[in-house]
């Protein structure tokens, strides 16, 4: 298949770049900027001429959307962007899709939930009640792509990470190998993703609509959930990190989120329900502190 994938110089879209080359496909990699070193075709996605040129010259079957605006705090104050990025680039993505009866492959957020209590595992089928300007745009963008009526995947995830870029994971390496005390949230649970097994969960979506190379629509299309397995805090999370780094001289203790001020409320419980992507595409999704050794591992970071 010709597959196009918006965002490749973020932390998906170069996992994304490294599972691409076991396969036999042709991808196309786009970015609103270059990376030296790196093939990028520059590709702006509130430009719909732009991506239905792209779409007919590369002869496109699949896009995966990994692009979005993700500064959480900063979007209460940038609202207009946040929903040109999140929303209604989607819907141009969606429309360009549909005109070739292609599939489009969005990754949406945790973040769509949080306004309500929760204390289990969020289902695809539960109400979204985000509470911030992030979560609502990502929302508004799943619902826009519902709209359109093209063949679509939808995969909310979770507390990214990955060697790529900025994350949790290397400001954490950082700070606790640089600071004699650190405090971490530690009433905010869910779970942490390696974007590389993200990337290889897409990499069976995809197999599994090149197979059924569907001409009345995609029998697996709606929205699912992916994360690794388990649960943390952020408190949690930073003491692993500092176990397997072999930062031991910097005292981690637990604190309230109210201790770091924030324009927006995050989700107290966003731990993600993985049966329907487990049992759909037959995927078994490693648990999180396997993956993050393993990312660590890739980064340099492991004790020795």
């Amino acid at each position: 298949m010709n597959i196009l994938v918006t965002g490749a110089n973020g932390q998906l879209g170069n996992e994304m770049r490294i599972i691409s080359k076991g396969t036999n496909d042709n991808y196309t990699f786009t970015d609103v900027v270059e990376v030296e070193g790196v093939e990028t075709t520059i590709l702006d996605i509130t430009d719909a001429e732009a991506i239905r040129n792209i779409v007919k010259e590369k002869d496109i079957q699949c896009i995966v959307n990994c692009a979005a605006y993700t500064n959480v705090d900063k979007a209460e104050s940038d609202e207009v962007l946040c929903r040109k990025l999140n929303a209604d680039a989607p819907k141009l993505l969606a429309e360009a899709m549909k005109e070739v009866n292609g599939l489009l492959v969005q990754i949406s957020t945790d973040y769509v939930f949080g306004g309500d209590p929760y204390n289990t595992p969020c289902r695809e089928d539960q109400k979204g009640t985000p509470t911030g300007v992030y979560g609502k745009t990502k929302l508004e963008g799943e619902k826009n792509i519902e709209a359109v009526g093209c063949d679509y995947v939808i995969i909310r995830t979770a507390w990214l990470y990955s060697e790529f870029g900025k994350n949790f994971v290397k400001t954490m390496l950082n700070l606790t190998a640089t600071k004699p005390k650190l405090t971490v949230v530690f009433d905010q649970a869910g779970t942490p993703t390696y974007a590389y097994d993200l990337a290889v969960a897409i990499k069976a979506v995809l197999a599994y609509y090149e197979k059924e190379n569907p001409k009345d629509g995609y029998s697996k299309r709606g929205i699912y959930h992916f994360s690794n397995e388990g649960v943390c805090s952020w408190f949690d999370f930073t003491k692993k990190i500092a176990e397997l780094a072999g930062n031991t001289t910097c005292d981690i203790e637990p604190c309230h989120s109210d201790e770091f001020p924030s324009p927006v409320k995050r989700p107290a419980y966003s731990v993600l329900d993985k049966t329907k992507i487990k049992d759909t595409f037959g995927l078994k999704i490693p648990y999180w502190t396997d993956s993050l050794r393993k990312c660590m591992e890739n980064m340099g970071a492991l004790k020795a």
